[in-house]
């Protein structure tokens, strides 16, 4: 019988529980599966916002959006199409109830426990098919997979010394394969960050109108996205170079003009290396 038979929600940045199904089934199986589950939650951060985990008789499916991760374990003749569907209908739910900012300083595991309600009557309702009334969505969805298949992780790959492989979502898009590449996610974006992004974005279009060189800072921008090698490096580097070109443009500009530019540019600077890599994740028995 095709069901399924648990679900969970997870912070991606450290792999903090924040809610779950009760699990009734207590089979060896399904035990088996869990340790699974403890596992990727510790690999959410380096892995694409779609994935599957096929585990012989059961799947484990997940999306990651807005840094939370929805999960689910169901047998392995589940549709696909409705596994996701059932994981976006979490997250759009889960997105409704709770802000950003109560998932982003959440301490407790399980801090959430009340959605557990939710995912019960989502689970019911998905496993009894012929009360679903979901057509428009299922084919909505059957298109997104088609286009853009999960990634399908292997349990070698699961069980490999060294994890998982860093993973680009620029080459996972549109494929169902990812090679390896150097990737890391970055903290979420704070206010000042985005009023950084936003100066440095102005400073640069300021510098395109005048005819003078804008690369210093669409430069600063791309490493305030983008996680890159010596990067703390780089951003500093990119604050001489804004320093060095106003002093070149001394006389064209005046005191103002100069102050702003160079305090944009050190904000942004300041923005860069304040806003680190995610780090590992703690091992919370989920």
């Amino acid at each position: 019988m095709s069901m399924i038979l648990s679900a969970s929600v997870v912070r991606v940045r450290d792999g903090l529980p924040l809610s779950a199904s009760t699990d009734y089934d207590q089979s060896t199986g399904v035990q088996e599966c869990r340790k699974y589950f403890k596992m990727l939650s510790k690999k959410l951060s380096q892995l694409p916002d779609r994935c599957t985990l096929k585990t012989g008789q059961y799947n484990i499916n997940f999306i990651s959006s807005l840094g939370v991760s929805y999960m689910m374990l169901c047998t392995e003749n589940y549709p696909s199409v409705l596994a996701f569907c059932f994981l976006d209908e979490l997250q759009k739910e889960f997105i409704t109830t709770y802000n950003m900012m109560k998932t982003n300083t959440a301490v407790r595991p399980y801090c959430f426990i009340e959605f557990d309600n939710f995912i019960q009557r989502t689970k019911q309702r998905y496993n009894n098919t012929r009360s679903l009334s979901t057509k428009m969505n299922l084919a909505d969805m059957q298109t997104e997979i088609k286009l853009r298949p999960p990634y399908q992780i292997s349990l070698s790959e699961l069980g490999s010394a060294n994890g998982f492989a860093h993973l680009s979502a620029a080459e996972y898009k549109g494929t169902g394969k990812i090679s390896a590449a150097p990737h890391q996610r970055l903290e979420p974006v704070t206010l000042p960050g985005i009023v950084s992004f936003v100066l440095s974005l102005l400073c640069g279009a300021l510098n395109l109108i005048r005819g003078f060189h804008a690369i210093e800072s669409l430069l600063q921008c791309y490493l305030f996205v983008y996680y890159t090698g010596w990067r703390n490096a780089k951003s500093f580097l990119t604050f001489g170079l804004i320093c060095l070109c106003n002093m070149y443009l001394y006389e064209l500009r005046n005191l103002w003009q100069l102050f702003f530019h160079v305090t944009v540019g050190a904000f942004s600077t300041l923005q860069i290396r304040l806003r680190r890599p995610q780090g590992k994740s703690p091992d919370y028995n989920v």
